[in-house]
């Protein structure tokens, strides 16, 4: 399965689950006064918006590139994907945490606090299998290395997004669970509103990590340092092109890798067999690189 289609799957999954968390939250919110439950909507509603932001910038990366955006429009991706940081700090933190320190100087006491508990509980077992589906989605991509580091190393926007939202999402219902069940246990309704604080605070954590690592995309990163030696040996054949005298690379999109370089021509060749030697050496470095997109070469002579 190809990245964009794998990562399409994650945020289908993460839109069907959070469509129906985020009903059964403002249901659960207004029937028990529970201000952690009406975080963890909001909450949800951010992320429920999130994933459509997801597939617009997927959707708008597909145009073909024009005479204004030359090497087409596979940015969008980073674009939407850090839109989504922001609604996620904006929509979910800000309002956590200030509903938090208002229901913590103002306590309320809850009604129906089983009925927040079953709400919790159901949309833990959607969250999870949201998470699960991303998972399974990202596999292919991650290979050996840990999650965090595929989370700071993908060039693919939207399954870092979706992996870090249902992780903090099960994070934040888990203080929603400790903020109601304290509150039951103690009679004691500011747990309620350390429970809406605490989600607050994750959500924004999360947000940073995500506002940090879309700028970075935002901005044009290069080959992975794997993707970087295998292009530089397959550049080089051994007896045309002896040395890559430098290198530069850029994502424009997750699969879309602009290749530049000078490379170092064994003296005395013809144009044909300069040429014969280039078409040969892209053709190695596609596929070892399966990203790569377009491919500029500049032979030259060794002058070092």
């Amino acid at each position: 399965m190809s990245p964009g289609g794998s990562s399409t799957t994650a945020i289908l999954a993460a839109l069907a689950a959070n469509a129906g968390i985020t009903l059964a939250k403002f249901v659960g919110a207004a029937l028990t006064g529970s201000s952690s439950m009406l975080a963890e909507a909001m909450h949800s509603l951010a992320d429920t918006a999130n994933e459509g932001l997801l597939l617009v910038g997927k959707r708008r990366a597909a145009h073909p590139p024009d005479a204004k955006h030359q090497f087409g429009y596979g940015r969008n991706r980073y674009f939407y994907s850090f839109v989504v940081a922001l609604v996620l700090f904006t929509m979910g933190s800000l309002f956590a945490v200030l509903e938090g320190i208002g229901k913590i100087r103002e306590p309320e006491e809850l009604s129906s606090p089983v009925v927040a508990i079953v709400i919790v509980v159901i949309a833990m077992v959607l969250e999870t299998f949201s998470l699960l589906t991303a998972r399974r989605e990202s596999q292919p991509l991650k290979g050996r290395g840990s999650w965090w580091h595929f989370i700071r190393a993908s060039r693919n926007p939207e399954l870092p997004v979706v992996l870090l939202e249902d992780t903090g999402a099960l994070l934040g219902l888990g203080f929603a669970f400790s903020g109601v069940g304290l509150t039951v246990l103690t009679g004691d309704a500011r747990w309620d509103g350390i429970g809406t604080v605490a989600i607050g605070i994750l959500l924004g954590a999360i947000a940073l990590i995500l506002i940090v690592e879309m700028k970075s995309l935002l901005i044009g990163e290069g080959a992975t340092s794997a993707e970087d030696r295998a292009i530089r040996a397959n550049l080089v054949d051994g007896t045309i092109i002896d040395r890559v005298i430098h290198l530069r690379t850029e994502y424009l999109a997750p699969d879309e890798l602009l290749i530049a370089a000078k490379i170092s021509v064994r003296p005395g060749l013809t144009i044909d067999e300069v040429a014969v030697a280039i078409d040969a050496a892209e053709a190695r470095v596609r596929a070892a690189v399966p990203t790569t997109d377009v491919i500029y070469l500049e032979p030259d002579l060794d002058r070092g």
